[in-house]
């Protein structure tokens, strides 16, 4: 009779399990095309305060001395939490830092629209960090769940996806700040949140634990010895951070240049979201890198960009020839956003996936700091064409470093002699080391 009753709850046990989903029994692999919408949403949010936040603070603040100095500070804390973020998913799970990061965009974008100076100030200092907490839990799970050869697949759909906000954001968000000022801030706090929903729909969790050693370090900046003894590392993130100035210069000085030369007020804008829409030739950059190499692709969008810059720091005295050669260098820098954080990622280390993220992550708020610290200095003794050139030799500066990349850095490795000889020629080359220290 027991064992009756017992095969009577077992049978209805796997008739009620029949029923549940299978999406909802086991979770279904993050994919490629899940990272890029999410990155997607991401881009909503963030490309349209883009354009808006300077001038809510400017009207906040009425002086442009006093904004600098909040950007350079909120600058170096976003700098420092981003840092932190490794040691925060020791002691919190990581899809609770990112759900907690989400949520803080969110009330960043709502406190600000209150409008008083200490509200706006408090509103981008959330906004900032949040973005750059959310970026290294990103970053972490992309390491996870996405292979080494699939990098490059998901940068461009990354950035693909990203194209419509990056696009028509920063326009939009201007035309609905003179509308209603409350809109723009409304829209990123609503796809702040579809974010948290995507990502909880995604099911990741706290990603694929990978454990190196019983007890990790205790201080949080403890695995910075791991990234200077990586020169790959260092060259990989020396690239995110030159790129990222070069967006500085054209998105922060670009309009000043156009004001300055009797150009619309609009025209950085506007510049802005033509330039972005380039991100839907995302896929045709991405068929040129793999039919050449990242090597290639980074070389090439260092080399045009650092060129085109140059010509346009040159070209100062003819403003509509200046800003020609400036949309056309942001053209090869969002082929550097397709090919660029490469380097970086196809190094990382298993074991060393979260504290790396949060590595890369920093080079936004340094570039941040960096950029307008340089162009302080250039302002000093040249005209504001002379931070064009300034940034057009830091390009040319990246465009060297490159060349010291693997050829075949990013490919698939195929063996004809069989999977054990394909593992021997992995593990080679994952082994050598591209860039020689000395650089």
């Amino acid at each position: 009779m027991i064992m009756q009753a017992g095969f009577e709850i077992k049978r209805a046990f796997l008739m009620h399990e029949r029923r549940i989903p299978e999406w909802l029994r086991h979770a279904p692999a993050p994919s490629v095309r899940g990272f890029a919408v999410l990155a997607g949403i991401e881009a909503i949010a963030r490309g349209i305060l883009i354009s808006v936040f300077p001038l809510l603070i400017y009207n906040a603040l009425q002086d442009a001395v006093v904004v600098s100095e909040v950007y350079f500070v909120i600058g170096l804390i976003s700098l420092f939490v981003g840092l932190l973020v490794p040691y925060f998913i020791r002691l919190i799970p990581r899809r609770w830092i990112y759900a907690i990061g989400t949520l803080m965009f969110s009330t960043g974008a709502l406190l600000a629209t209150l409008e008083t100076p200490n509200t706006v100030i408090a509103g981008l200092a959330l906004t900032a960090v949040a973005t750059v907490t959310t970026f290294v839990c990103f970053n972490a799970y992309v390491l996870d769940y996405v292979s080494k050869v699939d990098l490059g697949q998901l940068e461009t759909s990354r950035l693909f996806y990203s194209a419509l906000g990056w696009t028509i954001g920063p326009a939009l968000g201007v035309y609905l700040y003179s509308w209603w000022a409350f809109a723009p801030f409304g829209i990123a706090a609503v796809a702040a949140i579809a974010m948290l929903l995507t990502f909880l729909a995604m099911r990741l969790g706290n990603g694929k634990l990978i454990a190196k050693s019983r007890q990790g370090p205790t201080n949080p900046f403890a695995f910075f010895h791991r990234f200077f003894a990586q020169p790959r590392l260092i060259a990989g993130w020396l690239f995110a951070v030159i790129r990222s100035c070069g967006w500085w210069v054209y998105v922060v000085y670009f309009p000043i240049f156009a004001v300055q030369n009797g150009l619309s007020e609009q025209l950085g804008g506007i510049a802005l979201s033509i330039s972005n829409g380039a991100l839907f030739l995302t896929p045709m950059m991405l068929r040129f890198m793999q039919r050449k190499s990242v090597r290639t692709a980074v070389r090439t969008g260092f080399l045009m960009s650092g060129l085109l810059f140059l010509l346009a720091g040159l070209l100062y005295q003819v403003p509509l020839a200046a800003v020609f050669c400036l949309m056309m260098g942001s053209f090869f820098l969002i082929l550097l956003d397709v090919s660029g954080g490469l380097p970086f990622l196809l190094a990382v280390k298993p074991s060393e996936r979260t504290e790396m993220s949060a590595i890369y992550a920093s080079f936004r708020d340094v570039s941040g700091i960096v950029t307008p610290g340089a162009a302080w200095l250039v302002l000093l003794v040249a005209p504001i064409s002379g931070v064009f050139i300034a940034g057009g030799a830091g390009l040319f500066c990246a465009w060297g470093l490159a060349s010291k990349l693997h050829p075949r850095l990013g490919q698939s490795k195929i063996s004809i002699e069989g999977a054990k000889e394909l593992h021997f020629e992995s593990e080679r080359l994952d082994a050598h080391n591209p860039v020689s220290a000395a650089k």
